[in-house]
């Protein structure tokens, strides 16, 4: 599927509508000029490389290189790697993995908050030399203690008298690795009375001893998001620095440190523009990094790519497309108002994607033995049936028929209620894209359990011949001979939570999880499938979405997982 570009969809948001007015009224037309630039809009992504992206990173990604796409911009993956105890190339990879899969590209503009190390360690002396910041030697409790609350203000820290001097000696001695972790930090000098918490003398260095696995052992100290993150936006000429809504309250302290700079003769007029929007929140997931982990380390999924997991990488274990995530980012919209998005949302963009592509299949997931007994043990028959209903220029499938076939066993009922029109003693139904049969008893073992259904084939019914429609039925089933279909594990994945807001409230989370959230069946596939390459997507007729699994290494045994059902049953 492809998605629509802004001129075809007349996509329209509260975004879009900022960068229009900035547009006409050529706001970054002078800076364009001054940095050699010809691109309307420069945004970024910049996640942090902590962990593997989730489907709310999903929104990011695709309303931040869609808008680049959409306005003749550029848009850059930056990470912010300020971090390194819990960052890593493993998470780096799998996010750039991740942004090339959902069909972005980024070219020359992949850019680390580690490039900037140096001219942040600049800025940041610089601050200290004009009197804007200091080195604070309080305990981390005792900071805490002096911040105030939201209806007090804070009380100024005995050390942000401390002179320029000192502060500029002692931050020296900090990056020459003089002092052990903890014992200063570097503030900014703002307004310890602001009611506005993130201005009370943010904290824009820490000593940290740890390897960061691009600058290795060379920095002992590292600066701060809230400070990492304006600078580095100026220096690549951001315009629109698109960020979700928990950093609205953040937006003074970045245009502050960046006025700042400008004052300086640093950084250029106009600066990048924070723009905030409502984060996405999914029924029935967790997206906190923190929590999926924990899924992950506790043993409790089969890792970040189960395709249980909202992950990106497990989303795409799971079949979903990235056209069905572009599509389902482009129907949530954007907003500034926090709302809960219903997982089915999710679902039948899936739906919409893969129904008009997917190829047909049949699929028995509970078998249960169908013996035809009059039909010739030995012999077998071709059958045919449309690749897709709505294209016959993709043509034809064909699979055999014989005397024994494997059918649903919910397709037999030895006494059935009324309005059941399947298989039953004396009934008549039609094998789809076969013969019609009428139903003549039933075997059962020792124990009463239904082993096989027997039933006799009416020649002259067979679709697709003259005689198809000579007798009438109600009932239509599925079936697969049993000497010809392929053995098959399938996974039945369900929703990993009971619960629709797991997380909230307060509520332990792993107490709702869905313990029916995968079940593994032994299934029979038509023999077609034995040429499916990994990640193919099948539509398995009267059951779903599936898709043949992308990381099972050995294909003697085929492997699918089911990504949707046909429609949503969940409710």
């Amino acid at each position: 599927m492809t998605i629509p570009t802004k001129s075809e969809s007349h996509l329209t948001n509260f975004i879009r509508n900022i960068i229009d007015e900035d547009l006409s009224q050529q706001k970054w037309s002078a800076r364009q000029k001054l940095v050699g630039s010809s691109h309307l809009i420069q945004t970024r992504f910049p996640p942090e490389p902590n962990g593997y992206l989730h489907i709310g990173h999903a929104k990011s990604i695709c309303l931040n290189f869609g808008l680049a796409r959409d306005y003749n911009g550029i848009c850059h993956l930056r990470f912010d790697d300020t971090n390194p105890e819990k960052e890593s190339l493993e998470y780096v990879e799998s996010i750039m993995d991740a942004v090339h899969w959902l069909g972005f590209q980024w070219g020359t503009h992949l850019y680390y908050a580690s490039d900037y190390f140096e001219k942040l360690y600049q800025f940041a002396e610089w601050f200290i030399q004009q009197g804007k910041a200091y080195v604070d030697s309080q305990s981390a409790d005792d900071m805490r203690g002096t911040r105030g609350t939201l209806t007090e203000a804070g009380q100024d820290s005995p050390y942000r008298s401390r002179s320029v001097e000192e502060s500029l000696r002692l931050f020296r001695e900090m990056r020459a690795g003089k002092h052990a972790d903890g014992a200063h930090v570097l503030r900014l000098k703002i307004d310890m009375a602001s009611p506005n918490m993130n201005l009370r003398d943010p904290v824009i260095y820490r000593i940290r001893r740890a390897h960061h696995h691009r600058t290795g052992d060379k920095w002992c100290i590292y600066p701060m998001y809230d400070y990492t993150h304006c600078i580095s936006d100026a220096l690549e000429h951001i315009t629109h620095s698109v960020c979700t809504l928990e950093f609205e309250d953040h937006r003074p302290l970045y245009d502050w440190v960046l006025n700042q700079l400008a004052d300086g003769g640093f950084f250029h007029r106009p600066l990048p523009q924070q723009i905030e929007f409502a984060r996405l929140n999914l029924t029935y997931v967790v997206t906190s990094k923190r929590k999926l982990q924990q899924l992950v380390q506790e043993a409790l999924v089969d890792g970040w790519d189960d395709p249980r997991m909202p992950t990106l990488v497990g989303l795409r274990r799971r079949g979903y497309t990235p056209a069905s995530i572009q599509l389902f980012c482009e129907r949530i919209g954007v907003s500034k108002a926090d709302s809960w998005i219903d997982y089915s949302v999710l679902e039948q963009a899936l739906r919409d994607d893969l129904d008009p592509i997917a190829p047909r299949a049949v699929a028995v997931l509970n078998p249960l033995k169908l013996i035809i007994d009059n039909y010739p043990a030995g012999q077998s028959e071709p059958c045919h049936a449309p690749v897709h209903p709505h294209h016959p220029e993709q043509g034809q499938r064909t699979f055999s028929f014989s005397n024994t076939l494997w059918i649903e066993a919910e397709d037999f009922c030895e006494e059935p209620p009324k309005g059941y029109f399947r298989l039953f003693p004396g009934n008549k139904v039609r094998l789809r894209y076969g013969y019609v049969i009428e139903c003549t008893g039933c075997a059962k073992d020792v124990h009463g359990n239904i082993i096989a259904v027997h039933a006799n084939y009416i020649p002259d019914t067979k679709s697709g011949t003259p005689g198809a429609d000579s007798v009438k039925v109600k009932g239509n089933i599925h079936w697969l001979s049993a000497a010809h279909a392929l053995k098959a594990k399938v996974r039945l994945y369900d929703r990993l939570f009971l619960d629709p807001q797991p997380d909230s409230g307060g509520k332990d989370f792993k107490t709702c999880l869905n313990p029916d959230s995968v079940k593994i069946v032994q299934a029979w596939l038509e023999p077609t499938l034995e040429r499916s390459r990994r990640e193919e997507r099948f539509q398995f007729e009267r059951h779903g979405y599936f898709v043949s699994d992308r990381t099972d290494s050995k294909r003697e045994a085929l492997v699918f997982n089911r990504v949707a059902t046909l429609k949503d049953t969940w409710k």
